[in-house]
């Protein structure tokens, strides 16, 4: 049985982008086996944390389903500037927690042990943040980060950087290796890409 986290951990969907490459639909709605992504996302991320956080921008009665619904607008800095501040909402939310795990609602087949090895990656190394990599590909938006990193992140945002591997850089980040679960990252970006994770689940 893989190892469960749940007590101190919330867990954060990030599902506030403009869908860009998917004709601006909103990602996480759109369909994959009969159901929106972020309800795949949710399943495999909720049994793993105490509870749900959703990071949106649009469709908040939708997603509230699936948690507390933030806003990128809840931090001054405004909406629609990247996974960063979606990440910062998502810290303000679960300030009474010790750690917030993070996933993109592209990652429908995220791994049922995700949160017990990034934080174990973490605590391992002393650091405060771990992201996954996987077959020599980093999946940075897939995270575990210490909820007190929230005013050094805020600190980055206001200083006007937006790129998330730089401030995981600067934060102290390690890896934690996924490579015996390569296909649990599987994005889904584009609609070629959608139609590649319904084959994927199909099978």
């Amino acid at each position: 049985m893989p190892a469960i986290v749940r007590a101190g951990v919330a867990g954060l969907i990030l599902a506030g982008g403009q869908g860009m490459r998917m004709n601006q639909q909103d990602k996480g709605l759109v369909v994959l086996r009969g159901e929106p992504m972020v309800a795949h996302v949710a399943r495999r991320l909720a049994p793993q944390v105490s509870r749900l956080i959703i990071s949106a921008n649009r469709h908040e009665d939708l997603y509230a389903r699936y948690g507390q619904v933030v806003r990128d607008g809840e931090i001054e800095l405004g909406a629609w500037q990247g996974p960063l501040l979606g990440i910062a909402a998502g810290l303000v939310a679960a300030q009474e927690e010790a750690w917030l795990v993070v996933a993109p609602c592209d990652t429908p087949f995220l791994p049922a042990d995700l949160a017990a090895r990034l934080i174990g990656a973490a605590e391992s190394a002393g650091a405060p943040l771990a992201y996954a990599m996987a077959g020599g590909q980093r999946h940075s938006a897939c995270m575990a980060l210490r909820t007190s990193l929230l005013p050094k992140l805020l600190e980055y945002l206001r200083g006007g950087d937006r790129k998330v591997g730089l401030w995981q850089a600067r934060a102290g980040a390690v890896e934690a290796s996924f490579d015996d679960a390569p296909d649990a990252f599987m994005n889904v970006n584009t609609p070629a890409e959608l139609a590649v994770a319904e084959r994927y689940a199909s099978q």
